[in-house]
């Protein structure tokens, strides 16, 4: 809901009021009785009160209007000031003989001391508000109470949340189980006593004067009725950047800006409005790149536009234009633990800074092993020599930090056994007369290999392949590079015999193209032939 500046009297009834919707359910005492009597009465003197004032700012509309020369434009406003009045008239009003209809048929009428005879009814307010069949006076009022307020909408900048919305709508309960599903009638009326009742109507006039209150005054501002007073002065600081590393220079401007409570000034920013509150402009767009120049930025320009009334019935605007840079954006992957690095072998890693955008220069040093730059700001290559080291950071000469890094043993391949250039099945075995050749491959770890590609280059350079029968040893050859030809075996072979394969030899090739052995330990496997 749009709001207005709201007087602690203002304030405090609202808060009563939210103390109403929250005990229309229970069961109440006399007391609580007398409280929603006394909440009547002061909602109905705020109400009167605001009524005063809406009308002496139709009489500034008429003043400044006939001041201006009677312009046709400004004359239309009065006529629609005149209107706001009239609607507004209507419609209090009409609830005024609605809580009269409620004082009578529910309250037993006044008795002579001017007071309710029956204020704590409950039954007949639902007879009368909602009805069987909803056909109650509050379905017809709910109408009327949203109209109004898509009418206020239509002449006012600022949108009005609708004046009688059902549970499911409602902010205040649309949470709550047992009130979301009810409708406006049931929500303010159902169980409800005639002095909580009469609150609840006299709480929805205080609201339609708010919102005349508002719409009367920004029709006085089209009019420069409303007086320009920069009432609200506040101290602020523009940094050039909210963001500074260590080491680096903070720089901005201190000054002293005002606005004027009684006018809502429009705001735009290249040709698009501003979302304002409180006098402020609130700026957000996503900034648009391309054409960067070298060092990955593009210059780009706002234009803000500020209009505000004046009282001689003319809008002043004001026009500023602002330089802003538009830096490239980089991408990377961040996860909880910093990554694993693995012993001798090329890590890449990328460290970068998108706080410092086209400042960010880093240099990177370690304590237990060889940095490798890229060439490219951030990314660059360790080769660690121990089991534990420290990565620190620079930039521009300051040292921003250290990071430790914890450093894994290449982890070691898996061996798969291929017949006849497939991969094996333990669970069928191999047919004994078409099993003419047999090769170990190594498979790198998943994880290993996506890491660090270069370093993953496994093979096995040597295997002995032995054909068993029972428990002896018929023959058996040696095969280089895992593998190869086994027709010399082949031709012996029987149904129930098996070839027993033992890696002799596994190797790593590292990025650097060295060629080292892998501990694998004694390794054997076994192919059952049929």
């Amino acid at each position: 809901m749009a709001g207005g500046k709201e007087t602690p009297r203002q304030k405090m009834i609202g808060m009563m009021y939210l103390v109403l919707t929250a005990m229309l359910a229970l069961q109440v005492s006399s007391a609580i009785i007398e409280k929603f009597i006394l909440l009547n009465n002061s909602l109905e003197l705020s109400s009167g009160a605001a009524n005063k004032i809406n009308q002496e700012t139709v009489l500034k509309i008429k003043a400044a209007v006939e001041k201006a020369g009677n312009r046709s434009a400004d004359v239309a406003v009065i006529k629609q000031a005149e209107e706001v009045r009239k609607v507004t008239a209507d419609i209090t009003n009409e609830i005024n003989t609605l809580k009269q209809q409620i004082i009578n048929e529910a309250g037993s009428g006044l008795n002579e001391e001017g007071g309710i005879k029956n204020p704590q009814e409950e039954s007949k307010v639902g007879q009368l508000m909602i009805a069987t069949g909803k056909k109650g006076k509050a379905y017809g009022l709910q109408q009327r109470l949203n109209g109004y307020t898509a009418q206020m909408n239509q002449l006012s900048p600022n949108k009005f949340q609708m004046l009688a919305m059902d549970g499911r709508e409602d902010p205040s309960v649309k949470g709550n189980r047992e009130q979301r599903n009810k409708d406006f009638a049931e929500l303010n009326f159902e169980s409800t006593p005639v002095a909580a009742a009469l609150a609840v109507l006299s709480q929805k006039q205080t609201d339609i004067r708010r919102m005349e209150g508002e719409v009367l005054n920004y029709l006085a501002s089209k009019v420069g009725a409303a007086d320009v007073k920069f009432d609200r002065v506040l101290a602020m600081v523009s940094a050039d950047a909210k963001t500074v590393v260590a080491g680096t220079k903070f720089k901005g401007q201190m000054f002293i800006a005002a606005s004027a409570s009684g006018i809502t000034p429009r705001m735009s920013l290249n040709g698009s409005p501003v979302k304002v509150e409180n006098g402020i402009g609130l700026i957000e767009f996503t900034a648009q790149g391309g054409g960067y120049n070298a060092e990955g930025i593009v210059k780009r320009e706002l234009q803000a536009r500020i209009t505000i009334p004046t009282p001689s019935g003319r809008d002043t605007t004001y026009t500023m234009n602002q330089e802003y840079f538009v830096v490239k954006p980089t991408y990377q992957i961040e996860t909880g633990t910093l990554p694993p690095l693995y012993l001798g072998c090329a890590n890449k890693l990328s460290i970068q800074s998108p706080a410092l955008g086209a400042l960010w220069a880093p240099s990177f040093s370690t304590d237990g092993g060889e940095i490798i730059q890229s060439g490219q700001k951030g990314k660059f290559t360790i080769v660690p020599s121990r089991a534990q080291l420290n990565i620190t950071v620079s930039n521009g000469g300051n040292v921003l930090g250290s990071e430790p890094f914890r450093v894994n043993k290449v982890p070691k391949p898996s061996l798969e056994v291929r017949v006849n250039g497939a991969a094996f099945d333990e669970r069928r075995g191999a047919p004994a007369s078409g099993t003419r050749s047999i090769q170990v491959v190594a498979i790198p770890d998943e994880s290993f290999k996506n890491f660090s590609p270069e370093d993953a280059k496994f093979r096995v350079s040597e295997v002995e392949v032995s054909l068993a029968r029972g428990t002896r040893r018929i023959n058996g050859v040696t095969l280089r590079g895992g593998g190869g030809s086994i027709s010399s075996l082949a031709q012996q072979a029987q149904p129930g015999d098996r070839y027993v394969i033992t890696i002799l030899k596994v190797e790593r090739q590292n990025f650097k193209g060295a060629i080292n052995e892998v501990e694998m330990g004694t390794q054997n496997r076994t192919v059952t032939l049929y």
